[in-house]
């Protein structure tokens, strides 16, 4: 925890200035079969600054958060702004302002745990499926934990400071088949610290049994038939659609660069039923995932509403994309590390519910697939895109049929969103997952099941 009156180095500005102090604080617990093979404690802290010269950016970092270390960045950061515009004479103008103060913490407000009940804690759920389930090849439980804590003041009048933790413990479950491993593996909890989301390991129980069946189901499973199919993609693999194969080509920076979403603004790229956001920090009345109230160059944070109702609608941007397509930015400049320079990143991107009911989806379909849990995947600028499928079932005649071995999904996403003719009304959020952008992040995903044609790879 670091302790600096940032406000006391504004007189040092003299151009557009952020200054930003940050810790980030690690927590990693493993078991693998009962072997405490990861428990360690960590933290990286720092201070940076940004300048920003008619169109010329000069960046400066410290390890130390002191008096001594906020003076030097602003000092370095400030020289190179300068000798890079001497070299790159860009001659722009200011960046939009939109000051805005801000204070969000998410700590808990009960005790803190030690590190030793931690481990206790993990080694309890690691010894329950060693006891429950003597058939399973291999068992792996982790647990993961983030707190990112931030302060920035800028130039142009904006304070924040956040304190975002994220929890997560990840069950991965093995199974021997006719001599061959069947894995199925699922992560639990989300925003929060650890004593807010977990009381006893009791309470993952169900969930356990629940993640054990599937991987039963699983390892009598069949491969699925490749091609073109009509599947319902359940919430989790629509928002990691939403997320790679969509969001990536709507960050401005990447529309500058030629994704494939340039242009295309007022066009239809999407079914009508398909809407798509980047929500801030609130969705419906709840706090999303990863909320972002300000972001890293001190923009307060908006919603970013990338498609409506089929039409493509605006991107996400950061202060210079906003002027360089003259409209407003909307917050999505994310740094995860004090070294680290603000770049546009999603925050919370998700298809937004619709009116049919799951049931009816699945009864709509006589020969295809109901996909349930993803793995990494990757897409490109064109937003062509390749999944891992590690859950997922037959669809026969209106009902759910065998469980499918690991395969994956492919196509282009701005075609695959054309065919959507369902959604359901859930709205799931995962918080899990790391954004791999030129540096990791947090993010949030979230969607309803989607009725979609969809190749899908077989044997």
């Amino acid at each position: 925890m670091y302790r600096l009156n940032l406000h006391d180095y504004v007189k040092l500005f003299s151009s557009y200035t952020e200054l930003r102090a940050q810790e980030n604080r690690v927590v990693r617990i493993a078991f693998v079969k009962g072997n405490n093979t990861a428990n360690s404690r960590s933290a990286t802290s720092g201070i940076s600054a940004r300048v920003y010269k008619n169109g010329s950016w000069g960046f400066a970092s410290n390890p130390e958060i002191s008096e001594a270390a906020a003076k030097a960045v602003i000092q370095a950061a400030t020289e190179n702004a300068v000798f890079l515009d001497s070299k790159e004479q860009k001659g722009r103008g200011p960046l939009p302002k939109s000051p805005v103060t801000s204070e969000n913490d998410f700590s808990t407000k009960k005790p803190r745990l030690g590190q030793r009940e931690l481990v206790d804690f993990a080694r309890e759920l690691d010894d329950h499926i060693a006891r429950k389930y003597p058939d399973l090849a291999s068992r792996t439980v982790s647990l993961d934990c983030l707190d990112m804590e931030k302060t920035l003041v800028t130039s142009d009048g904006s304070y924040s400071h956040s304190l975002v933790p994220r929890t997560t413990i990840g069950i991965a479950l093995s199974f021997i088949k006719d001599g061959q491993p069947v894995e199925f593996a699922r992560p639990y909890g989300g925003l929060g610290h650890f004593e807010d989301l977990f009381t006893a390991p009791g309470e993952l129980y169900g969930k356990i049994e629940e993640q054990y069946h599937h991987l039963m189901k699983k390892s009598e499973g069949v491969f699925a038939d490749a091609g073109l199919k009509t599947c319902v993609l359940d919430a989790e693999l629509a928002g990691i659609l939403a997320h790679e194969a969509i969001g990536h080509t709507t960050e401005a920076d990447m529309v500058i660069s030629g994704s494939v979403a340039q242009g295309k603004i007022g066009q239809q790229v999407a079914s009508p039923l398909v809407t798509l956001v980047d929500f801030a920090h609130s969705y419906n009345g709840q706090t999303c995932p990863v909320p972002v109230y300000v972001d890293d160059e001190g923009t307060k944070a908006v919603d970013a509403v990338i498609i409506e109702n089929g039409i493509l609608k605006g991107y996400m941007h950061n202060k210079e994309s906003a002027r360089y397509f003259n409209v407003g930015p909307t917050g999505n400049a994310r740094a995860y590390e004090f070294s680290d320079e603000p770049l546009i990143r999603m925050r919370n991107t998700a298809i937004l519910p619709g009116a049919d009911k799951l049931e009816d989806m699945i009864a709509s379909i006589d020969d295809g697939y109901y996909l349930i849990q993803p793995s990494n995947g990757q897409a490109d600028s064109t937003s062509e895109f390749m999944f891992g499928i590690t859950l997922g079932y037959e669809i026969k005649n209106g009902k759910l049929g065998k469980a499918i071995k690991d395969t994956t999904i492919s196509g282009v996403a701005f075609d695959m969103l054309k065919t959507v003719t369902m959604v359901s009304p859930d709205m799931k959020w995962t918080n899990s997952g790391m954004c791999g952008k030129k540096q990791a992040i947090p993010v949030g995903m979230g969607g309803p099941a989607i009725k979609c044609k969809i190749n899908i790879g077989g044997r």
